[in-house]
């Protein structure tokens, strides 16, 4: 056998073996690390609360799962980036509220949310917490909405940037109250926030850890929590629904998918892996800590909430004319 014809048995079985290995069954699964793309930058809830799942799923699946941070585009470079991804089970994504607005808001994007992608389960959801600037005459949503009703299109609200999840919760509390407020974007929550307590704006709905320690400090005033009870987290403070506007109800929440074609049975291991870890103690106590509560769902019962909270906020973005490019 000739130089050359070695070479090309060499590269044929060198190609057989990686065929054979892409291809091994969900049995040997997973016999390498398995990537989980958060579509943010480290250090926020998305984050963290993947940074605690992966730990927890590690020890399950024997193998470790590791966090890739693919931050930008309100999460949909990190969304594509996993979509392009082999469907072996090895590249995991955190999905979230703002994965569904994101649907919602865009003419285009580059990926479709239900058939490109293959739903695990839910990890966690967290109440949104609706915080004013200190100066705000106001002790409830009730008297908020009647100041704002007075002072029609005089009260600023903040948010993370259009077609956000908080942009569009407050989108759907403007519209439950039947008020005038006006939008201002930011480029992250921390700036909404800055310019909340030097009284630039007025108003913000954000996720609960974002704004807590302001709140603890007297820089920020809680009026409710948008879930649809009374969180352990914010003892005392009643939901948006008890205290002026009676129905409304967001929640942030986070979750797992895979890229469409996954093998069944490996997302069936996954989604198996992941309800036992968040039965766990050390899960939930970490969880707590960053105002999230663990939540488990099927497979079935994840996705079909991904599309109504991708039809919801259609709606919501239709009514209030949001939609971007």
């Amino acid at each position: 056998m000739t130089t050359v014809s070695k070479v090309a048995v060499f590269a044929l079985c060198l190609g057989c073996a990686g065929s054979a290995f892409a291809q091994a069954p969900a049995g040997t699964y997973p016999s390498r690390p398995v990537r989980f793309v958060v579509p943010w930058p480290p250090g926020g809830s998305n984050d963290v609360l993947s940074r605690v799942v992966a730990q927890s799923l590690s020890g399950t699946l024997g193998q470790q799962v590791v966090i890739d941070n693919r931050g930008g585009a309100g999460g949909m470079i990190g969304a594509e980036n996993a979509v392009r991804s082999a469907p072996d089970g090895y590249t995991l994504l955190n999905v979230q509220a703002s994965f569904a607005t994101n649907t919602a808001v865009r003419a285009r994007m580059p990926y479709d949310p239900m058939s490109d992608f293959a739903y695990i389960g839910m990890m966690a959801k967290g109440p949104m917490l609706v915080v004013v600037h200190p100066s705000m005459p106001v002790k409830s949503v009730r008297e908020l909405v009647q100041l704002a009703r007075a002072r029609p299109g005089q009260i600023n609200y903040g948010s993370t940037g259009t077609g956000g999840s908080n942009h569009l919760a407050t989108e759907l509390f403007r519209k439950m109250a039947g008020i005038n407020i006006v939008h201002v974007p930011y480029k992250g929550v921390a700036l909404a926030l800055t310019d909340l307590m030097g009284g630039h704006t007025q108003l913000v709905i954000t996720s609960l850890p974002s704004a807590l320690t302001q709140v603890k400090a007297g820089r920020l005033k809680a009026l409710a929590v948008a879930s649809s009870r009374e969180t352990p987290f914010m003892p005392g403070v009643p939901t948006v629904s008890q205290s002026g506007v009676p129905g409304y109800v967001v929640d942030l929440w986070w979750g797992i998918a895979a890229p469409a074609k996954t093998p069944a049975d490996i997302l069936v291991r996954l989604s198996s892996d992941l309800r036992k870890v968040l039965q766990t103690p050390e899960v939930k106590k970490s969880f707590a800590r960053e105002g999230a509560e663990p939540l488990i769902m099927s497979r079935e019962e994840f996705t079909e909430f991904v599309r109504q909270e991708i039809a919801r906020w259609r709606k919501v973005a239709g009514d209030s004319n949001i939609k971007l490019d």
